[in-house]
């Protein structure tokens, strides 16, 4: 059938199709990041919260976190973001919103991550934190259409313990749409390898791993998540291109790279869109899923990291369905949902 995709690309080249009209799958975004501004400012009003100017301006804060006063300011500012989430209709309110952003640019399957930690103090511990979470996504899903599931991710500036016990939290909710095990914040701090029992937790209960890896580091750390964590996706991964011998893994191996090229380059990981390499990943056959990482804070949405592709790299409409179609396989979403 190569002569029907070329006419596709001929008639492409007149009118460039609109990439939120591509049907697409969401793997990489986390759970305050996903705010939209204007809700941010509103749940600050209703709980007296006063956030600082970097997250009421309107614009996306100046980031950089390839120092680690960069990136303590940015977390600083995802906490203040997440204090604001401080009961059940707050949650609701924000899953509710994600699902519509998502559906709004062309996604028909969301996993969102979140470290139920974080939200346990406000919302009465643990596990009344992670069920109000799981009750909110499964209200959003029924409510909107969009298939939606849940990540646990375990923090590796916390004791590997800690991680362990999340783990096997998500395992015994995994029948209420945790999907995922991941580890994020800054991969500077703590080995990959101080995690492998958590991870191999989540493994044993039927858990995909994905943790963070390649994003503020380079190489290594993406082959520690391989390695010890056995990942069968990779959050970021970027930083793999600067290793032929851990591309021709990664591909062999088929694990897929969560690429969130606009979070990229506003925490200086890359200078410009264009050094973000999504051409090196996609010509070495590493299967990619774009993902928005945390809107609230980098300022754009899944069908812009699409954009993206297109502007800065050259991306034809064929290569764009081609990335779309690598974030669905690489999907935890059931083989109907996947086929269609």
């Amino acid at each position: 059938m190569p002569h029907s995709g070329r006419l596709w690309q001929d008639h492409s080249m007149e009118r460039e199709r609109d990439v939120s009209l591509l049907p697409k799958a969401h793997l990489h975004l986390h759970f305050t990041g996903s705010m939209r501004p204007t809700t941010l400012l509103e749940l600050a009003d209703k709980h007296g919260v006063h956030l600082p100017e970097a997250l009421t301006g309107g614009e996306p804060p100046k980031l950089r976190a390839t120092d680690e006063r960069g990136w303590f300011r940015f977390q600083r500012l995802y906490d203040m973001a997440r204090s604001c989430l401080r009961d059940p209709e707050d949650i609701q309110r924000l899953v509710r919103e994600a699902a519509e952003e998502d559906i709004r640019d062309g996604s028909g399957w969301l996993e969102i991550q979140v470290d139920p930690t974080s939200y346990a103090p406000r919302l009465g511990g643990l596990i009344p934190a992670l069920e109000i979470i799981l009750d909110a996504v499964d209200t959003a899903s029924r409510e909107t259409g969009l298939g939606m599931r849940v990540l646990v991710a375990a923090n590796r500036m916390k004791h590997p313990l800690d991680a362990r016990t999340l783990a096997r939290l998500a395992v015994r909710y995994a029948d209420r749409g945790i999907v995922g095990f991941g580890l994020s914040n800054d991969e500077r701090r703590g080995m990959a390898r101080d995690f492998d029992r958590a991870f191999a937790i989540a493994r044993e209960g039927g858990l995909l791993a994905a943790p963070h890896g390649g994003e503020l580091t380079g190489p290594a750390s993406v082959r520690d998540c391989l390695d010890d964590l056995r990942a069968s996706r990779i959050g970021h991964g970027v930083r793999a291109a600067e290793d032929p011998r851990l591309l021709r893994k990664l591909a062999e191996k088929g694990v897929t790279c969560e690429v969130c090229p606009a979070s990229n380059v506003a925490l200086g990981v890359y200078e410009k869109p264009g050094d973000v390499p999504l051409r090196t990943l996609f010509d070495a056959g590493v299967p990619m899923a774009l993902g928005a990482d945390d809107p609230l804070l980098f300022g754009s949405r899944l069908a812009a990291q699409y954009e993206l592709a297109r502007r800065h790299h050259a991306f034809t409409d064929q290569e764009l369905a081609e990335l779309a179609r690598q974030s669905v396989r690489a999907s935890a979403a059931p083989e109907d949902t996947r086929r269609k």
